[in-house]
C-alpha cells in the first residue's frame, strides 16, 4: 500500500514530498508553518490562491440549520445575481425549510425572477449500487427547464466520483452580502436533521441499523470575505473543463462534433473580490486524480488535501480531533500514527459511524477490511494515547457520523468534503477549508500546544461546539485544556458503556459518545476482500510515477 514518507528531524518530522519536476515543483520552501506554500501545492496550472486572509468563517452544524440558511440566502437575491452549486448527490424534492419548500422549488424561483442559476452535480453510476443518477438528473431537469443550467458531470477517472459539496452566492453591486457555504453536506435525503438527532424523515436507502429515518451528524462552514472568490474559482475551472461531460461512448460523439448543447454556456465575468470581513485565513485544499485527458487546472492531478494534512500534523502535539465518515485507509493512517509516534503527550480523538452505510452481505467484509486496518495502524502507534468512538441520540439509537472535520491543537482547522481514505486523498474531486484565524482565543490554556502558535478562535470554537453537544457539557472549562478535556471525555464514554451494559439500569448518564467496537474480519475475509477495496472502495488516483515513489 503505498504511504506518506514522514522523516524525522530535530522539531519533530518533515513531509517527504515528491522529487522535484516541472509539473510538481515539489520543494520544501519557507513559509508558513502551518499553510502550504504554493510549491507544496504541487500544482503550477491552477489560478487558485495559495491562501486568503480577512475572512469570517462560521460552522454549521447540522443540515436542519444549513438547509434553512441557504434557502432565506438564496430567496433574498435579485435579478442578476449568481448562485454556483456543486454537488454529489442533490434530490430534488429535499426540503429546505419547515414550509415545505424543496431544493428544486427554492432554485426554480431563483431562476424565473433573474437570478443566474449554474450547478455541477455529480453524473453517477447505476443507481442499483444506492447512489444517485436519477435524483441528480430530475433535479437538473427541473432547474433547467426555469432557465437555470445544470450539467451533469462525469469528467472523472472510471468508477470515480465528484464528490465536492459548495454553494457560491454572489450579488454585483453588494458585495457584503457574498458568501459561500462548504462542507460536507449535499442537499439530499437524511441531512436534514438537528442537534437532538431524530433524522430526516426524508430518508434514503441505508443500513438497517440506522432504523428508518438514520440520525445523521455532518458539518458546514459559512465564508464571507475575499476567500469567496477562491472557492468561486473552483467552480469556474471545473465548469470550463473541455473534457466530455459523460463516459458513455454513445454520448461522445455529439460531444467529439462539437455540438452546441453538450458544451456548457459560457459564465459571466469574474466580479471583484468580497472585501475583508473577519480575521480567518482560509486555505482551500483539494484532490483532483490524475484523468486521461488531465484537467487543464491539474493535468497531473491535484493532491493538496493530502499534503495540507501531512505538513499540519507536522505540529501537532497535545490533540488531534477527527470527526470522519470513513477511517479506512491504511495509508492515510499512517500519517496519523507518525504524528503520534513522534510526540509522546499526542492524543487523538477520532468520530466515526458505529456501522457501514451499507448492509449487504458482500459490502460488509469490504467496508471492515479498511477501517479496521486503519484502526489497528494508529493504535498500535501509540497505546492509551488513541479514542475511537461513535455517536448515539438520546434513545440509544447510533447516529450516522457524515461529517469530515479536523482540529489540531485548537489551531489549524478543517471543514470540507475528503474523508480519511486513499480514494479522497488521491481519486475523487475534493474541496477542503483549512482554516486558521488569527485571532488568538486568550482562555487558558492560551498556547495548548508549547510552541508559540497559540489556540485560535475558530478551531477552538468548533472543536468546543462539537464536544459540548456529544458530552452533555455545558461548561468550557472542562473541555479547554487537552488533558482536562480527555480526562472528562473518557469519565464521560465509561460510564455511558457501563449503563448499557449493565441493562440500561437507572438514569441514563450525560453524553452521547461510546467506545467504538467493531467486529474484526477473519483472515479469509481479509484475503477476499482485499482485492474489491483495493480496485473500488479506495483506489488509488495519483500518476503512476508517484505510485511506484510512495509519494504524494
Amino acid at each position: 500500500m503505498a504511504t506518506f514518507r514522514l522523516e524525522p528531524r530535530r522539531e519533530g518530522v518533515r513531509l517527504a514530498l515528491p522529487e522535484t519536476s516541472d509539473a510538481e515543483a515539489p520543494t520544501l520552501e519557507p513559509g508558513h508553518p502551518w499553510l502550504l506554500t504554493a510549491s507544496q501545492r504541487g500544482n503550477r496550472s491552477t489560478r487558485m490562491r495559495v491562501s486568503t486572509p480577512g475572512n469570517a468563517v462560521r460552522p454549521i452544524v447540522h443540515g436542519h440549520p444549513y438547509f434553512a440558511e441557504l434557502a432565506d440566502a438564496v430567496d433574498r437575491m435579485q435579478p442578476g445575481d449568481l448562485v454556483l452549486l456543486v454537488g454529489w448527490r442533490v434530490d430534488p424534492d429535499e426540503l429546505v425549510r419547515d414550509d415545505g419548500t424543496t431544493v428544486t422549488d427554492l432554485l426554480t424561483r431563483a431562476a424565473r425572477r433573474g437570478v443566474l442559476v449554474r450547478g455541477l452535480v455529480w453524473r453517477s453510476q447505476m443507481d442499483r449500487m444506492r447512489f444517485s443518477r436519477r435524483q441528480n438528473r430530475r433535479f437538473a431537469r427541473a432547474v433547467n427547464a426555469a432557465g437555470g443550467e445544470i450539467l451533469l458531470d462525469q469528467r472523472v477517472r472510471p468508477f470515480g466520483s465528484h464528490h465536492q459539496k459548495f454553494v457560491v452566492l454572489r450579488h454585483p453591486g453588494r458585495a457584503g452580502e457574498d458568501r459561500a457555504y462548504l462542507g460536507g453536506i449535499d442537499i439530499a435525503h437524511s441531512r436534514r436533521d438537528d442537534v437532538d438527532h431524530r433524522g430526516d424523515h426524508q430518508r434514503m436507502p441505508f443500513a438497517r441499523w440506522y432504523g428508518g429515518e438514520p440520525a445523521w451528524h455532518d458539518v458546514q462552514v459559512e465564508v464571507r470575505g475575499p476567500a469567496v472568490a477562491d472557492v468561486e474559482e473552483v467552480f469556474r475551472e471545473r465548469w470550463a473543463d473541455p473534457a466530455s461531460l459523460s463516459r458513455r461512448p454513445w454520448l461522445l460523439v455529439p460531444h467529439l462534433l462539437d455540438l452546441p448543447e453538450r458544451r456548457p454556456n459560457p459564465l459571466p465575468d469574474p466580479l471583484p473580490e468580497p472585501p475583508p470581513a473577519g480575521t480567518s485565513t482560509v486555505q482551500l485544499l483539494r484532490t483532483y486524480p490524475n484523468r486521461r485527458p488531465g484537467y487543464p487546472f491539474a493535468p497531473l492531478g491535484e493532491r493538496s488535501v493530502a499534503r495540507g494534512y501531512a505538513k499540519a500534523l507536522r505540529r501537532a502535539r497535545r490533540l488531534i480531533y477527527l470527526e470522519d465518515q470513513y477511517l479506512w485507509s491504511g495509508s492515510v493512517a499512517d500519517v496519523f500514527a507518525a504524528a503520534l509516534r513522534a510526540n509522546p503527550d499526542l492524543h487523538l480523538v477520532a468520530v466515526v459511524p458505529r456501522f457501514p452505510d451499507q448492509d449487504a452481505e458482500l459490502t460488509i467484509p469490504v467496508a471492515l477490511h479498511g477501517h479496521s486496518q486503519a484502526l489497528d495502524v494508529v493504535r498500535e502507534a501509540a497505546p492509551g494515547r488513541v479514542h475511537i468512538l461513535d455517536l448515539e441520540n438520546a434513545a440509544g439509537r447510533p447516529v450516522y457520523v457524515h461529517s469530515k472535520i479536523c482540529v489540531v491543537d485548537d489551531v489549524w482547522a478543517t471543514v470540507g468534503s475528503d474523508n480519511f481514505n486513499r480514494r479522497s486523498w488521491t481519486h475523487d474531486s475534493e474541496l477542503t477549508a483549512a482554516v486558521l484565524d488569527e485571532q488568538r482565543d486568550l482562555r487558558e490554556p492560551t498556547d495548548p500546544a508549547g510552541l508559540g502558535d497559540g489556540a485560535r478562535r475558530f478551531a477552538r470554537d468548533l472543536r468546543l461546539e462539537l464536544w459540548r453537544e456529544h458530552l452533555d457539557v455545558d461548561d468550557d472549562a472542562l473541555l479547554l485544556d487537552p488533558d482536562v478535556a480527555i480526562a472528562t471525555l473518557r469519565e464521560r464514554v465509561a460510564a455511558l458503556d457501563a449503563w448499557h451494559d449493565g441493562g440500561r439500569v437507572g438514569p441514563r448518564p450525560p453524553g452521547r459518545l461510546r467506545a467504538h467496537r467493531m467486529a474484526v474480519p477473519t483472515p479469509w475475509q481479509r484475503i477476499i476482500a482485499s482485492p474489491a477495496y483495493r480496485a473500488v472502495v479506495d483506489p488509488d488516483g495519483r500518476p503512476p510515477h508517484m505510485k511506484l515513489r510512495g509519494h504524494h
